[in-house]
């Protein structure tokens, strides 16, 4: 039995995604460059994009194309535990420094991994999150403006933007990654890091019943933070 026209060029595209070829947030043949490649019709090129977006590996966007997935669901619903609430129940004390708030316009690749068009609005926060005075976590976050209108107008010394963002866009999804990195010298000033201390990294992209809600990138001192994390079915 010969295979399908369109599993062809998904079996091709996933090929390239696992050996490197394309990476995450990378933008993947259009249907045109698919119709040329392949020698098939305009519908089966999209059918393949689109079966590859549902599975998880591509995002659509509209007016830019598809891209690589750069974050994979680890469940459909995930406990993401708030910074506050876990200094807290170590009977410490949470304080928080806002180092900025600001709006801007999203760039291509930050669209394509917020779901989002290129150009629309998003608010950014740079927060220091501390542990009984002592710097636990660099927070910079990307919030879509249209479903946290109010998001810049929060006093967030005294709720989190997880906090608050969980009562105006209840989570139903949540995706990360961690990985063990060098800090960037701006990041290591904000967590008082020696030079060469490295940081562990999560970058976090929490979801509503309305698409995504907020991209964060968590930056933590690796000698005084470890990652735990409990994932309901």
């Amino acid at each position: 039995m010969s295979i399908p026209q369109y599993a062809r060029i998904k079996t091709a595209l996933r090929e390239r995604i696992e050996h490197g070829e394309l990476g995450p947030g990378d933008r993947v043949p259009s249907e045109n460059q698919l119709l040329a490649e392949f020698a098939v019709s305009r519908m089966t090129a999209r059918r393949a994009l689109l079966e590859l977006a549902d599975e998880g590996l591509l995002q659509r966007i509209q007016g830019l194309g598809s891209f690589v997935a750069d974050l994979r669901p680890l469940s459909s619903v995930t406990q993401i535990r708030d910074i506050a609430e876990e200094i807290r129940q170590r009977d410490r004390r949470h304080s928080c420094r806002v180092v900025s708030l600001s709006e801007l316009t999203a760039s291509p690749a930050l669209a394509a991994r917020m779901g989002i068009a290129s150009g629309d609005k998003l608010f950014r926060s740079v927060l220091v999150h501390f542990e009984n005075g002592l710097p636990l976590q660099w927070e910079r976050r990307h919030v879509a403006a249209q479903l946290a209108p109010t998001y810049l107008q929060q006093d967030f010394t005294g709720i989190t933007p997880s906090a608050y963002l969980s009562e105006v866009a209840p989570l139903t999804e949540a995706d990360q990654t961690v990985e063990a990195v060098l800090p960037e010298a701006e990041v290591a000033r904000a967590l008082e890091m020696a030079p060469g201390e490295p940081c562990l990294k999560v970058i976090r992209r929490t979801f509503s019943h309305r698409g995504v809600v907020s991209l964060a990138e968590l930056m933590h001192p690796g000698d005084r933070y470890r990652l735990g994390s409990h994932i309901s079915a």
